[in-house]
């Protein structure tokens, strides 16, 4: 949830409001997939950096790619970005399962990654995570919750700091101001939707690597279940603040697995609505708040015609 809350408040900050983060999720996690399927399948001996290394780039990249075809609708096209949003979620769903199904197929019946791709994407911090107390609580993570921490608190210096990310968050807030400036709008649009889908892209494949039903690894016809429009939501919940999503994400993920902690003698099914009843009741709080701080960009979900300016 965090790669992809991440990934759509980057978005956001540009102006555009990208529905499709549940589609981009399934494409990441795909193409990570892939990409370290064949890399182990082809590889006499396969390393693990190389293929975490190849499963990170083909799950952004594929993302990524869903994402420019959003932003060419949004962006180039001016299209109702709503209504691309929702056919973006709905073709990245079709796509994942599409290309997942291929491969469970053609691997006889279930795809899954070997051993190396496996301690790849499940194991600690080398002889960190071998500390006693210590070792277990703070390094006992697989590599990729360490970086998305690491990204969290970049992109909330980038955003607030770097002359880069003020421009923009200008651009988020009054393209046509920012335009007046001498500031590329489109430029900083497409920039950061690609590389936000890109990110979201890096969420689908935490799932399907780490997280996929308990078993890392394997593709799981569906596996992303909602978890994106759970990150849409807790971009709204954590006031579309970087640093703040660490703690969201936290917050949505123990939801997810409480019924593993805290027995509250309902079905599992029961369990499994908590997180979605939380982002109902995150979206009606958050709604009621006033102030300046708690709301959106100015010009999000608004196509800017320069025409007009």
């Amino acid at each position: 949830m965090l790669y992809a809350t991440l990934g759509e408040i980057l978005t956001e900050k540009s102006g555009n409001l990208n529905l499709g983060v549940e589609g981009l999720m399934f494409m990441g996690a795909i193409g990570g997939l892939l990409g370290s399927y064949y890399y182990e399948l082809t590889s006499l001996s396969p390393s693990a950096f190389i293929t975490a290394l190849i499963a990170l780039l083909c799950a952004f990249t594929t993302a990524a790619f869903g994402a420019t075809l959003y932003g060419i609708l949004t962006i180039g096209l001016r299209a109702n970005q709503n209504v691309s949003g929702l056919a973006l979620s709905i073709f990245g769903t079709a796509f994942g399962n599409f290309f997942g199904e291929v491969l469970s197929i053609s691997a006889g019946g279930y795809a899954a990654v070997g051993n190396v791709t496996k301690n790849a994407f499940n194991k600690g911090i080398g002889v960190l995570s071998e500390l006693p107390y210590v070792g277990k609580i703070l390094f006992s993570y697989n590599f990729l919750v360490y970086l998305a921490i690491l990204l969290s608190l970049a992109l909330a210096w980038f955003l607030k700091y770097s002359r880069t990310g003020l421009n923009l968050r200008a651009v988020g807030e009054s393209p046509a101001t920012a335009d007046a400036a001498g500031i590329n709008v489109s430029k900083y649009k497409y920039l950061a939707t690609i590389i936000g889908g890109g990110l979201c892209g890096i969420g689908g494949l935490y799932i399907v690597m780490n997280s996929s039903n308990g078993v890392g690894g394997v593709w799981v016809h569906n596996c992303i279940s909602g978890q994106g429009w759970i990150a849409v939501a807790l971009v709204i919940f954590v006031t579309w603040n970087p640093a703040r999503a660490i703690l969201g994400s936290i917050g949505f993920g123990a939801l997810s697995v409480m019924r593993l902690y805290i027995p509250l003698g309902i079905s599992a099914q029961l369990y499994e609505l908590f997180p979605y009843l939380a982002t109902i009741a995150v979206l009606l709080v958050v709604s009621m708040k006033k102030g300046r701080k708690n709301t959106a960009p100015n010009s999000l979900g608004i196509a800017y015609y320069r025409e007009e300016r």
